[in-house]
């Protein structure tokens, strides 16, 4: 298993470009994530683009900011917000997350929130999340993981769905596929106590990884 490290977490509110979605997002990757001038970042599950704007107005001119999702409806309202707000160093992109149409080792940050858990071949999305980032490059996820494997009923029922928990998988299995992708490394920013959803209990979390240096050895 991954290195596991906490942290106290710090709570950051969205900036006023939140206030023109109707919803947030259900986790808090981007207050975590610090992204820095110049890098090149992104947002799996981009959604209204809200993150990924807010990423794209903080690494500047010299960054860029890919927002991942499946939805054309909110693929149009974040190009349009983007476009009405001048953002131009942003690109959005309709994908499957476990096939990313991104380059191997070119991005610094890739963020997500509450999007993995969706996902039918979670260990795929890690594997691509490894690859797209370059050595020393990190990853800053909100997610869901559940305390014992969720049963079948559940897996398909649309308020499980809705609520993000009914493809989540062990907390043990979760870090097993941050292992199996090469993160030798995660920090814990934010895990809460388990709640009851169902039959079982789930948690939220918030955790950082990095992708492991490459080798100067001789």
């Amino acid at each position: 298993m991954p290195e596991i490290k906490t942290e106290s977490a710090i709570n950051i509110r969205y900036t006023e470009l939140a206030e023109t979605s109707c919803c947030l997002s259900c986790g808090g990757a981007v207050n975590h994530a610090k992204a820095a001038e110049g890098e090149t970042c992104v947002d799996l599950g981009s959604g209204r683009g809200t993150d990924a704007i807010r990423m794209a107005e903080t690494v500047g001119d010299n960054g860029m900011v890919y927002g991942l999702d499946l939805s054309d409806g909110m693929l149009k309202t974040a190009e349009k917000t983007a476009s009405r707000l001048g953002v131009e160093n942003i690109k959005f992109i309709k994908t499957d997350l476990e096939d990313m149409p991104i380059e191997d080792n070119i991005v610094d940050l890739v963020i997500s929130n509450c999007v993995i858990n969706h996902a039918e071949n979670k260990q795929n999305v890690w594997n691509e999340v490894h690859r797209i980032l370059k050595a020393g490059g990190r990853f800053v996820v909100s997610d869901i993981y559940s305390s014992a494997p969720v049963p079948e009923e559940y897996k398909t029922d649309p308020e499980a769905v809705a609520e993000c928990w009914a493809g989540s998988v062990t907390r043990e299995e979760y870090l097993k596929q941050l292992e199996t992708a090469g993160f030798t490394s995660v920090e814990i920013l934010e895990e809460s106590d388990p709640y009851p959803k169902g039959q079982i209990e789930v948690s939220s979390w918030t955790i950082l990884g990095y992708k492991a240096e490459r080798c100067c050895c001789k």
